[in-house]
């Protein structure tokens, strides 16, 4: 018998060529063991695998869980909003949460568990949990590198320890107020509607932080999956340093817009003319979203790590030469 009553929880889910690891993050859906209606919107971006045939089993097999959504054109390429937009008209539940289709979640009780906190405690915009990691190039478990923090921090987190810590929050872990969500995707156009930042999720935790408390549940819950390239594990120096520029301009012009404390500002700010830097001595044509404030950086600390990339280029050319002649 079909469900009617409202959905409580909508899994964002979105795929693209995840078929070695998409049967571990939709059992993680099925597994819930709730007491209201839970959906979970698999949205496959035109995969060229075989992540459709997976998605189709599922969704006959849970049809009141699994909804899914096929593209026959790559919608993320297009960074012009249209993937975000697909997926809030089809998500209608009264909370959101998030998983990819190469993580998993492990604990079967993990939406109850912070849907009943959430319900309890109006104050907190959403909720976040303990996670632990899977290095899939080495086949192994590991722990994550932000655990200690995450649980030093707690339920005190704040929107500065966004900016500060990196994976302070895990995507694959939270569960957000859906009318915090429309309100954060309204917020600022420059950084949610433009397609200007590679990072996507820190600006949404930012926000929650600034708009609610902050709930930290220490179970782990969810696996997230290291692969060799991803968006945040990228394959040549040049697009490692294009991702870490969007991610540090996004960080800069947050300190810049809400005014942060002085010292994260100042940090903030060194880091993005560093890797800032660095890029356009690797592509000079690059025209940032974001540009350096006067004075960030002086002439003379550019053309000492110039120096140092010429004497690198030199050493490696070198080498190169030497290592034909053997």
């Amino acid at each position: 018998m079909e469900d009617t009553r409202p959905v409580m929880v909508s899994i964002r889910c979105t795929v693209y060529n995840h078929e070695p690891y998409l049967r571990d993050c939709l059992e993680g859906f099925v597994m819930q063991k709730v007491n209201f209606r839970i959906e979970a919107i698999v949205h496959d971006d035109a995969s060229t695998d075989g992540s459709v045939a997976i998605i189709k089993e599922y969704a006959e097999k849970y049809p009141d869980i699994i909804k899914p959504i096929y593209e026959i054109e790559n919608q993320y390429s297009k960074h012009d909003g249209s993937l975000e937009r697909i997926m809030n008209e089809a998500c209608r539940g009264k909370y959101i949460a998030f998983c990819e289709g190469d993580d998993y979640w492990i604990d079967p009780f993990k939406i109850q568990k912070q849907v009943d906190f959430l319900e309890s405690n109006t104050g907190y915009s959403m909720s976040h949990t303990n996670n632990i990691c899977y290095n899939q190039m080495k086949k192994k478990f590991v722990r994550d590198v932000g655990e200690c923090k995450k649980n030093e921090i707690g339920n005190r987190l704040t929107c500065e320890d966004v900016i500060k810590y990196n994976r302070i929050v895990m995507t694959l872990t939270v569960v957000m107020r859906t009318s915090v969500y429309e309100q954060i995707n309204n917020s600022d156009p420059f950084v949610f509607n433009s397609g200007n930042f590679l990072l996507g999720d820190v600006p949404k935790w930012y926000t929650a932080a600034r708009l609610g408390k902050v709930h930290y549940l220490k179970d782990i819950t969810s696996v997230y999956r290291i692969l060799e390239n991803s968006a945040s594990h990228i394959k040549g120096c040049k697009n490692r340093y294009k991702f870490a520029v969007s991610a540090q301009g996004l960080r800069a012009y947050l300190c810049r817009r809400d005014k942060l404390s002085p010292e994260l500002s100042a940090s903030m700010e060194k880091k993005y003319a560093d890797v800032l830097l660095h890029h356009l001595v690797l592509n000079p044509k690059y025209k940032p979203i974001v540009p350096l404030l006067p004075n960030t950086y002086t002439f003379e600390l550019f053309l000492q790590k110039f120096r140092i990339l010429i004497i690198y280029l030199i050493i490696k050319d070198i080498y190169l030469k030497i290592k034909r002649r053997l």
